[in-house]
């Protein structure tokens, strides 16, 4: 029997005793995944979290490339971003250590992607980064992020911890902890 048409296991099959006729069903792979944030220029955004986080703006110049030589990709949907050709509405930054695709500049692992969207951002994020520096560097940080383009909204001191409620230079908050 294939993973595939294994059933899933049931209470009924969770109590039965396992042997070597019986092996348990495969664990499920996890999922590869990266935070999206709508911008409206993903560049810059890209060049400030980049920064901020200490990660590579990826270069997917040669798959550009080739898309544009294949045909298709038209050339209006590419910029020349860091002497390089990057797409014009998307933009990403990675880990320095994690891996990446050759071919396609590609992060494969911890990653953000700025795609540009054509509404301004209009409330409160549902999600956000949570910054942590080593101890006793909140304070450094928050300065070195503010010069990068960042802004403090509010400083939080309550019972359970403290931490620094900060804006991008797009108004995404996130928090230094």
């Amino acid at each position: 029997m294939t993973e595939t048409n294994e059933p899933a296991e049931t209470a009924e099959t969770a109590d039965t005793p396992r042997t070597a006729e019986t092996p348990a069903p495969a664990t499920p792979a996890p999922l590869h995944w990266k935070l999206v944030i709508d911008c409206a220029n993903p560049q810059s955004q890209a060049d400030f979290w980049a920064a901020a986080l200490h990660y590579a703006v990826e270069d997917n110049s040669a798959f550009i490339e080739r898309l544009l030589e294949l045909g298709a990709v038209p050339r209006e949907a590419v910029v020349e971003f860091h002497a390089r050709l990057a797409f014009r509405d998307l933009v990403a930054v990675r880990h320095p250590d994690d891996p990446y695709d050759q071919d396609s500049g590609t992060g494969l692992g911890r990653r953000l992607l700025f795609q540009r969207v054509p509404e301004a951002k209009t409330g409160k994020n549902r999600l956000h980064l949570d910054l942590h520096p080593a101890a006793g560097e909140r304070e450094g940080e928050v300065e070195r992020l503010e010069r990068l383009g960042a802004s403090v909204l509010r400083r939080v001191k309550e019972p359970g911890g403290e931490w620094v409620v900060m804006a991008d230079p797009e108004g995404n908050e996130f928090c230094v902890q």
